[in-house]
């Protein structure tokens, strides 16, 4: 009779013993190998996939603020003057800026796009720091209501200049009233811009163009103390929620706030989507890979036909048997969950050092490596890895009992 530890030793012995045939050694070497590589491969891309989410988080935050307000009928903040009396009385703010945003048309020499104008005040910046995300000249001093900064692909597609008050962008806003359009003065209102800097554009950033609230409110044909939105950053971003009921509770009921993530609620709907696509679908490659885990606990039942003969004639078990070929596959399920969080780890590790794999000329990919990683790389592996085993260990007892 075997004792419990007869099963995992000679389980152990199997796979670093000289096996019977070169073949046996090849499909246990391979499956073996085939673990290992799928395994740094998912850790890897998980890892990347969570640099990217926490590169998409920062452009993100430089767009949305902590906490914003709005008007919940209409666009222009009701009693705007009580709103910022009511901000300034809140210890939790740290900083706000009144905004304005509204689609308009650009044309530079007959080419024209559809863009997003954002006026800001100059307090901005200490709300949202997009000036930090400027790669080419600079954030507007304030100083020409005419300087903005506009997102680089839409720069590209006008061919504009940049920081040339010579060569300027006409922004065009229809006209609302009534009445008979008599010249084109009656259309629209007009406002002539150049650039002064150029910031990178990703889903949340596209066709963006951020001006002086001043020019936003004269093109709008607003007066001067209007603000479609008001952008808010707090002293400890993790407060939002307890910020916004001590608000709701003293601004009007016609203001509307929501925080960060309620303002992204579509953008991080999308994230989980794509991060439980990625988890699926290398949860698919690892349940492929354990096909050679299958085919090399097969392949060392026959090639081990006569030596378990041997085994149950000194009284072992068909139990027995299976679990010794059970913890062989378990043995290679473990061998390639730690070589492979290995050797995913240090390749993780050499890319966030040196930066060597480039996802564009400037930029290389960005890797996380985070505790949940390795926990969800090593369950999804184990959990088929040891179903796999289970399965294929179990012997047709029928083998053995055959002269």
């Amino acid at each position: 009779m075997a004792s419990g530890n007869t099963p995992f030793y000679i389980a152990r012995r199997y796979l670093i013993a000289k096996k019977g045939s070169q073949a046996v050694s090849f499909i246990t070497g391979l499956a073996a190998f085939a673990m290992m590589v799928a395994v740094a491969a998912m850790f890897i891309i998980i890892s990347v996939f969570s640099g990217l989410e926490d590169l998409n988080k920062e452009f993100i935050s430089n767009l949305h603020a902590d906490l914003t307000l709005s008007s919940v009928k209409g666009k222009n903040i009701p009693n705007l003057n009580n709103t910022i009396n009511a901000l300034k009385s809140e210890k939790e703010i740290s900083h706000f800026s009144k905004m304005i945003e509204e689609k308009v048309y650009i044309d530079y020499k007959n080419v024209g796009e559809i863009a997003y104008l954002r006026g800001v005040d100059s307090a901005y910046t200490k709300v949202n720091p997009i000036d930090k995300n400027i790669y080419y000249g600079s954030y507007p001093t304030f100083k020409y209501l005419n300087e903005v900064v506009m997102e680089g692909e839409l720069r590209n597609r006008l061919s504009l200049p940049l920081s040339d008050e010579s060569n300027v962008a006409t922004l065009f806003m229809p006209k609302a009233g009534k009445g008979i359009i008599n010249k084109e003065e009656d259309i629209f209102n007009k406002k002539e811009i150049f650039v002064s800097g150029i910031f990178p554009g990703n889903d949340q950033l596209n066709n963006y163009i951020i001006a002086p609230l001043e020019l936003a409110a004269s093109l709008l044909s607003l007066p001067k103390n209007t603000a479609y939105q008001i952008v808010i950053k707090l002293k400890n971003p993790e407060n939002a929620v307890a910020v916004k009921e001590n608000l709701t509770k003293k601004l009007d009921s016609s203001i509307i706030i929501k925080t960060k993530a309620e303002e992204n609620a579509a953008f991080w709907k999308m994230i989980n989507m794509e991060k439980m696509m990625i988890y699926l679908i290398f949860a698919l490659v690892i349940f492929i890979t354990t096909f050679n885990l299958a085919g090399a606990v097969t392949i060392l039942q026959l090639d081990k036909k006569q030596q378990a003969k041997s085994l149950i004639s000194l009284g072992f078990t068909i139990n027995g048997l299976r679990k010794i070929y059970f913890n062989t596959g378990l043995l290679i399920v473990i061998f390639g969950v730690c070589a492979g969080l290995i050797l995913g780890s240090l390749i993780c590790f050499l890319q966030i050092q040196t930066g060597i794999f480039k996802a564009t000329v400037d930029l290389p990919f960005p890797v996380r490596i985070l505790p949940f990683n390795y926990f969800i790389v090593a369950f999804i592996t184990l959990f088929f890895g040891i179903s796999v085993s289970w399965l294929f260990s179990r012997v047709n007892k029928n083998l053995f009992l055959e002269k």
